[in-house]
């Protein structure tokens, strides 16, 4: 039976919670947004080992870098924008300088938080996070990618930074499916052009390959929620089996998702590039699917941008 849309913070809030039954050194720290980031189910679990610190993000990063040298599983979350922005000086020098076992999870990532606006929505959080020695970038598809990526980063020592979502994403993989991080799923195989996406992009990705199939367009679906360490040998076989790439995030086009692919690229295996992604530009006030739409993240821009990149492969 298929699942309706799910925010993927509500996998990660219940898996968290899975996880802290059995593992008594998982600690939280939240910037007193427990109830958005879905901290709050841990919270209500396990009340002694949640520690809200108030709006004081950079509190909440070095604490939780704190907790990590004591041996604890430190959680630290709050919105992307804050916790990335406000923050950084204590995840460069706290977490990743010392590659404290800290997981960054912070929700209300990209456009579709929606009418909360530019100064909610944040639009450069991979690029960031993706700069800092020590640091893996996790960005997952959907909800049931969410719940497995909680678990991979909870058992995987060092420092992580997970983006999640607000808005219910379309549930795209399966329970069996494998989550390693570093390591790419290719949702949809194909012949003539890869589209390499991470996020709510992956499933408008699937759309776009559903359309193309009927203009007689093969097109490979890669699901690379692991921005960083990215999958180095997935994007090289892509590209020497189809010969052109187009990338698709809820980012800015700008030291994302793509820039990590077309670096990947521009060493192993050059090719055509197309990437799909905010261009340059802050967020702005509206419901997720017209701020979608209005910044170019749907299944139509993926489409364009593949016909876009067929017409200038070689030969």
């Amino acid at each position: 039976m298929d699942l309706k849309p799910l925010p993927t913070r509500d996998g990660f809030g219940e898996e968290l919670v899975v996880l802290g039954k059995t593992n008594p050194n998982i600690v939280v720290t939240s910037g007193d947004l427990e109830d958005a980031t879905r901290a709050e189910y841990f919270k209500k679990e396990f009340p002694a080992r949640f520690f809200n610190l108030g709006i004081t993000e950079q509190d909440v990063v070095a604490t939780a870098a704190g907790l990590s040298t004591m041996g604890y599983v430190a959680f630290a979350t709050s919105f992307a924008v804050f916790l990335t922005n406000r923050a950084y000086d204590m995840i460069r020098m706290d977490v990743c300088y010392n590659n404290c076992n800290v997981k960054l999870v912070a929700s209300h990532g990209g456009v579709t938080v929606g009418e909360d606006g530019a100064s909610a929505q944040c639009l450069e959080d991979f690029a960031i996070m993706r700069v800092l020695p020590n640091m893996r970038v996790i960005c997952p598809a959907d909800y049931l990618e969410a719940k497995k990526a909680t678990r991979a980063i909870t058992e995987t020592a060092g420092p992580f930074y997970m983006r999640t979502s607000r808005a219910p994403l379309p549930i795209i993989t399966k329970e069996a499916d494998p989550f390693i991080i570093g390591k790419a799923n290719v949702l949809n195989e194909g012949r003539d052009v890869t589209l390499i996406a991470c996020g709510v992009m992956v499933a408008e990705g699937l759309k776009a390959a559903e359309k193309l199939k009927s203009e007689g367009i093969s097109l490979k679906v890669v699901n690379m929620h692991t921005i960083k360490p990215i999958d180095v040998e997935t994007i090289i076989t892509a590209a020497k089996e189809t010969g052109a790439i187009v990338t698709a995030e809820e980012h800015q086009i700008n030291a994302g998702l793509g820039s990590a692919v077309a670096e990947v690229l521009s060493q192993h295996c050059p090719c055509p590039v197309e990437m799909v992604g905010i261009k340059d530009s802050f967020g702005e006030s509206g419901t997720p699917a017209q701020l979608m739409e209005h910044f170019g993240l749907k299944d139509v821009n993926i489409i364009q941008a593949v016909k876009k990149v067929m017409g200038r492969k070689k030969g």
